[in-house]
C-alpha cells in the first residue's frame, strides 16, 4: 500500500506541474500573438545577423546593358505590342 500512495503523490505532483507549464505556455502564446510591425521585425532581424557576425552587403542597382533588349522593349512599348 506504501508504494501505491507514493505513486499517488507522484501522479499528484507531476498532474500540478503539467498544469503550470501549460498555464506558462499559454501566456507565452498570448505574447507572441501580439501585433508586431514588419519594420520591428526586420529591425531585430537585423541586430541579430549583425550580432552573429554577418555583415550585410549594400549592392547597386545595375542596368542591362544590352541595347537589343533596351530596343526590343521600348518598341514593343511604343506600339503598344504585347510581349509574346
Amino acid at each position: 500500500m506504501s508504494q501505491d500512495k507514493e505513486l499517488l503523490d507522484l501522479v499528484k505532483t507531476l498532474s500540478g506541474q503539467v498544469k503550470e507549464l501549460e498555464h506558462q505556455i499559454k501566456s507565452l502564446k498570448l505574447v507572441n500573438a501580439a501585433d508586431v510591425s514588419e519594420e520591428t521585425l526586420v529591425a531585430i532581424a537585423a541586430g541579430v545577423a549583425a550580432y552573429l557576425g554577418y555583415a550585410g552587403e549594400k549592392q547597386q542597382v545595375r542596368f542591362a546593358a544590352v541595347p537589343i533588349w533596351t530596343k526590343g522593349t521600348r518598341q514593343s512599348q511604343l506600339n503598344h505590342i504585347p510581349a509574346r
